[in-house]
Parts: structure tokens; sequence; C-alpha cells
């Protein structure tokens, strides 16, 4: 007998964010989130993607035992301007039965018949900064903080339950022995030149601030025209800024300016903090805040996270610019790996982007479809 409680109170809500840690206990390959940050994620008065969206959030019952969870989300933002009549779910987790799945599902295709929608479609969570998929290939790899891991079988109950595949991501990376500097360097200067621009680099957090907002602005302009993208709002432009951007090694973001002082372009990387995380075990105190720190100083490993240039400055090589301020940085850091977040596979001009580095798909995910 499978029971479906909506976690409603502080102590349920505990309880789902604490359900993976018992699913993959001491797998080696599972990065677990800080429970805390997951906890503010789901908080509606700290989180300002509830401004535009709704979210529930389930657990499943088997013998008094929590067996599953699944957040059902509508983001209005999603439905009422760009009129996808969609339901979301997102951090789904289960054990190897399709049933937990199948009644899990119940709750997220109810609340979009609720609402007179017309498909659900997961895992994904509020926004596009959010993870995004079930992986499919590379279950032997080391997850980040910014993907879900899973076992093998999530795919397997999706498609016995008739979803099929709606979008495909790939995770892609290359040592940085990969990167030839003569790919990019004889060109920078001409680019520089021809539509005069500048380079922005920071040695401090504080000094990255006042461009956050332009970087957010470029973002949602220069992914505007994916298939899944809805806008970050200015709520949550201060909300990403507070809680990511002092995350991030300053030397790791990069602008660049054109004579306006207009952004065109910027990036930005991450060390990995998979390892730190997984000693950390879901907690800053005591000793987590010292992993992810070490981390932050040491490692040799890094994560692309986000990469924008204006429309009217795509294909015009701006990116050289960027690649040549990253390969200096790398450099002085004794970076060997470099790894991209996940991509769809349908984005042809990033993939185009990576091509001189010989990147490798080490790891493909996808969202699943249904109609109701």
């Amino acid at each position: 007998m499978i029971t479906i409680k909506e976690a409603t109170s502080k102590a349920l809500l505990k309880e789902y964010v604490k359900f993976p840690f018992t699913l993959y206990k001491k797998h080696p390959y599972w990065v677990p989130p800080l429970i805390q940050d997951d906890m503010e994620t789901f908080d509606k008065t700290k989180n300002p993607a509830f401004e535009s969206a709704e979210a529930y959030f389930y657990l499943a019952y088997k013998n008094n035992e929590v067996v599953g969870r699944i957040t059902a989300i509508i983001n209005w933002d999603e439905v009422n301007n760009q009129g996808k009549r969609k339901v979301r779910f997102g951090w789904w987790d289960v054990i190897d039965d399709v049933e937990v799945t199948k009644a899990l599902l119940e709750k997220v295709n109810e609340l979009g018949r609720k609402n007179n929608l017309e498909h659900v479609e997961g895992p994904m969570g509020f926004s596009n900064l959010d993870k995004v998929g079930v992986l499919t290939e590379g279950f032997d790899e080391i997850g980040s903080m910014i993907t879900w891991y899973n076992y093998p079988y999530y795919k397997t109950h999706l498609e016995e339950l008739g979803y099929v595949k709606e979008k495909e991501y790939l995770e892609n990376k290359f040592p940085f022995s990969n990167v030839k500097p003569e790919s990019f360097e004889k060109i920078v200067p001409l680019i520089k030149k021809r539509y005069q621009l500048r380079e922005l680099n920071f040695t401090k957090t504080k000094d990255i601030m006042p461009y956050v907002d332009k970087m957010f602005d470029l973002f949602n302009a220069s992914y505007a025209e994916l298939s899944s993208f809805v806008a970050i709002t200015d709520v949550q432009k201060e909300y990403f800024k507070k809680k990511y951007i002092s995350f991030i090694n300053p030397e790791y973001i990069k602008f660049v300016m054109d004579k306006d002082d207009t952004m065109v372009a910027f990036s930005i990387v991450m060390p990995s903090f998979s390892r730190a995380l997984q000693k950390a075990k879901g907690k800053l105190f005591p000793f987590g805040f010292y992993h992810l720190l070490k981390a932050k100083r040491e490692s040799k490993e890094v994560l692309f996270y986000l990469i924008g240039v204006l429309p009217e400055y795509q294909s015009k090589g701006v990116t050289a610019i960027i690649f040549d301020e990253y390969y200096k940085t790398f450099t002085e850091k004794g970076i060997l790996d470099c790894v991209r977040t996940p991509e769809l596979e349908d984005n042809i001009a990033i993939h185009q982007l990576w091509k001189h580095f010989d990147p490798v798909t080490f790891r493909r995910r996808r969202t699943y479809k249904k109609f109701l």
C-alpha cells in the first residue's frame, strides 16, 4: 500500500530534503546538496520563484517508510506569457518500484488537470538556473552541484508509464591541455579593435556586484530564443546575486564591454565542488564549510556554468576574448580539466563554440513529456 502525503510542515519538508541521503547512501557518484540550501529553495518566504510559480512537495510512503518524493510546479510566467500550458515536476527521487513513481506523478497530473494545463514535463526546476533532466547515460561519472544524479531505472519508470523524450541535454568535458591558445590569441586584438571591446577581470567579489544585474539582463537576451527559456525577474536577480556570486572565485567571472560600457558578453566558471560536497554530507558545519573553501581555492577541475553573448554580437568571435582571459587564469591556477553544464542537444551555436577543444560527451540527460 502506497500513501502520498504533502510536505506542508517544516518537519515533513526536512524529511523530503533528506530522503535522497538514504536512497544514495555511500553512493560513489551521487553529490549531496546542502540541506539548508534545499530548505531555502523550497521556502515560499525566501525563494522569489514563488512570486510567479506555485509548487507542492509530495512524499510517498510504504510500510511507514519514505520511498519517494516529487515536486509539482506551475511556472505561471511560462503558462501566461509564453502560452505553454505545462505543469512541471522536479526533485524526483524514488526506489525501484514503478508503482511509487506512478502514484507520485499522479499528484503532478492532478495539479495540471485542475488548472486546465495540457501536458506534464520534467524533471526540471522553477527556472533555467535550476537543475534539469533525468540522467540516461554516464552513471559511472561523479555528479556536480548543478545537476541531479539518479539510478538507471528512473528512465525505465517514465517510459513504462508512457512518458516520451521531450528535450535532450549533453554534458561534455575536455582536458585543459586540449586548449591551444593560438586558435584565439591572434584574432583577439583584431576583434577588440574592430568592435571597440575590452575585457573586465576581477580579484574581489565586491567589485563584481555592480555588474550582476547587467549580466542577468544579458543572460535573458542571449537565451531568449531557446524553446525552454523563461526569463529571470528582477527579484530573482537579487536572490541569485546573494546566493551564488560569493560562492564563485571572482577571477572566474569574465565580462566583455563595448566603448559605451554596455556588456556584450559574460561567462561564469565554477570550481568543482563535487568531492567537497560528498565530504560535507549535506551540512556546512562543523567541517562542510572547510571542504568547500578548500575546493574553491584548490580544485583543478572547473565547470563552465554560464556563457552569454548579446544576439547582435553572436558569430563575431567575441567568445575568443573570454577564452583568452580564461586561458591566462587557468594556466596560472594549474587547471587540468574543464566540464560543461548540461546544454540542449539542438543548441548548435553552443556546440560550435567548443569544437576546437575536442570535447567528449560523457553524460546525457533528458526531460520527459506526457499529455494530460
